[in-house]
């Protein structure tokens, strides 16, 4: 198993409270990317989409748990970080799927957002790191040019109905240099909402 997988069943010995079903933690960034392939740059938080799905205590509990400095994120070098919904760059309906590790879960669920929604999401920080892990799903041939385009279209259209619209033209920028320098494609044309050029 790796250890992110490790860390989320230790998470799960430790929950200890009984639950009416299953609690469903979705996760993306990095770690979404390393509990669905090979792939483990060594990051060690392991973000989980804040949702309205996830009740306060529940939230308090696993941070508890899971949290920064606790002693089930020291072993594993992982620890439980909550990203608000609004803040990734995503469509309306991010694309997750169920994990299902060697060892069942009692308690958690957990749902990896696809990789190449995950890749869409790193077109808006854009730090060499995400770069890179851009890079490395593009050479492992799991991100096909078509695809991308396709979900940051729907990214784009729902970012522009949000506060941080005015962020679009350097999302594309973002997008052409990895379809220039990773891809080694033309840009693609990206309609840009009509009221940004004013």
């Amino acid at each position: 198993m790796s250890r992110f997988e490790d860390f989320f069943a230790e998470l799960d010995d430790a929950w200890g409270e009984r639950v009416s079903a299953p609690l469903h933690l979705r996760i993306i960034g990095a770690s979404a990317l390393s509990l669905q392939t090979d792939y483990d740059r060594g990051t060690k938080d392991s973000d989980v989409l804040e949702t309205k799905d996830i009740p306060d205590d529940t939230k308090s509990r696993l941070l508890e748990l899971g949290g920064p400095g606790t002693p089930v994120a020291k072993r594993h070098r992982v620890y439980v970080h909550f990203v608000v919904e609004a803040l990734p760059l995503l469509p309306q309906a991010p694309l997750f799927h169920r994990l299902r590790f060697e060892k069942a879960l009692g308690y958690l669920e957990l749902h990896a957002l696809d990789v190449v929604d995950v890749v869409v999401s790193k077109l808006k920080r854009f730090e060499p790191r995400d770069i890179a892990d851009i890079d490395a799903m593009i050479e492992r041939g799991l991100v096909r040019h078509d695809a991308l385009i396709e979900r940051f279209r729907a990214a784009i259209d729902w970012c522009s109905l949000g506060a941080y619209a005015d962020d679009i033209p350097a999302h594309i920028e973002h997008l052409h240099q990895i379809e220039r320098d990773s891809f080694v494609m033309p840009e693609s044309a990206i309609e840009v909402p009509s009221w940004l050029d004013r």
